[in-house]
């Protein structure tokens, strides 16, 4: 529908880069282009994604390059069009703190785009670089870290006789092994940690691997640091964890209200076309006081 008549936002035959380090990057896995790809769109929207996936990266996709380089679209349409296409699943920003030579450290936005539509899930697993081979398929849930805790502790009980826990033990000592698992400990590291060097014999199990738990419980997981990556509003550039920006948006931003696309040119394009055509009468005489004075 849309794609087909896209051809008219294809204006600048040399599109903008941004500077290094910025501009537009292509996610990863992305299905081929067809017919069919941005059709759940509008079509305004579909154009504009259309174009941004034809451009190579690094392409500066910024609101004033985009409205300047595409036919038809004032700043206004092009803003209220990258925020849909953020909601849509196609556009998230991240910043990141990198080190530039001679400069230290400074901030850079980097706009990711998707051709295919992702859901909210696999831009949270992009940004912790564990993302799923296709958006399409909706992954397994994750497991809650008590339930890991249980499964965890249940295994120590069947392989290490020396820790005989019953499935009422497993199930009291769940929530406290889980908090391992939420700062970030794997299950190998767990089951080595609490079997090493165990004594001979252990007279209590459950008290045992309770004390050990507590006392050898690992540091909860650093916060961020520079060289870690964040997302940032699609609208606005704030920065923020995923769960506050739904969608790729902040709460204003997602307040403000959606722009439908207007039937014909915008007014500051109709505008500035009309004061050029002034500006070329006036210049060859041909102008309503050029011909008043003949």
């Amino acid at each position: 529908m849309a794609v087909a008549q896209l051809s008219r936002a294809l204006h600048a035959p040399a599109h903008p880069m941004a500077n290094p380090g910025y501009g537009k990057k292509s996610a990863p896995d992305q299905l081929p282009f067809d017919g069919g790809t941005f059709a759940h769109l509008p079509r305004r929207e579909a154009a504009v994604a259309r174009y941004i996936d034809l451009l190579p990266d690094g392409s500066d996709i910024s609101i004033k390059t985009l409205a300047r380089e595409m036919e038809g679209y004032g700043q206004a349409a092009v803003a209220s069009a990258l925020r849909y296409l953020s909601t849509a699943g196609h556009l998230r920003r991240f910043g990141e703190e990198v080190h530039v030579e001679r400069e230290g450290y400074r901030r850079v936005t980097r706009t990711h785009f998707s051709r295919t539509a992702r859901p909210e899930h696999w831009w949270r697993a992009f940004l912790s670089e564990d993302v799923p081979e296709s958006g399409k398929e909706q992954p397994e849930q994750p497991e809650e870290p008590a339930r890991r805790g249980y499964r965890a502790l249940a295994r120590i009980a069947r392989t290490e006789p020396q820790l005989p826990l019953s499935a009422a033990s497993c199930e009291a000592l769940a929530p406290l092994a889980g908090e391992w698992f939420e700062r970030g400990m794997s299950e190998s590291q767990f089951v080595w940690t609490l079997t090493f060097a165990l004594p001979r014999p252990v007279r209590h199990p459950f008290g045992f691997v309770q004390q050990r738990l507590i006392n050898e419980m690992p540091p909860e997981l650093p916060g961020p640091v520079q060289g870690l990556v964040c997302m940032e509003c699609s609208g606005c550039g704030v920065p923020g964890v995923p769960d506050a920006l739904p969608g790729g948006l902040c709460g204003p931003c997602r307040s403000v209200p959606y722009e439908p696309p207007h039937d014909g040119l915008p007014t500051e394009v109709v505008r500035g076309r009309a004061a050029r055509i002034r500006h070329d009468l006036r210049e060859r005489g041909d102008g309503p006081a050029a011909r008043m004075r003949g």
